[in-house]
């Protein structure tokens, strides 16, 4: 399987899996239809959710605002919706 965006009515959405506690925030690869994100926050307080929206905001070049967790609050595994961007845009942005 590969690294997969899905469009929606919104803008896209894909899935993440999040390694907290990490050295640097970088994407680390793929873990099925997954993107691997390495992310340096604990997984505590939300902590690690903030760091992922910021993260994947700097990256895609949106506010803040637009990235979502979809689900997966208190899981490795999330669904991020990002608003406003086609699928197309989403992987040129991500470099996937």
């Amino acid at each position: 399987m590969v690294f997969t965006v899905r469009d929606i009515a919104a803008g896209a959405s894909f899935a993440v899996k999040v390694h907290p506690r990490a050295k640097k925030n970088a994407i680390t690869g793929e873990a099925g239809a997954a993107l691997k994100i390495a992310l340096t926050a604990p997984p505590v307080d939300g902590k690690a959710n903030a760091a992922c929206i910021d993260f994947l905001a700097k990256l895609l070049m949106v506010p803040r605002s637009s990235v979502t967790i979809a689900s997966g609050q208190t899981s490795r595994n999330k669904v991020i919706l990002v608003a406003g961007l086609s699928p197309d845009v989403v992987r040129e942005r991500l470099g996937v």
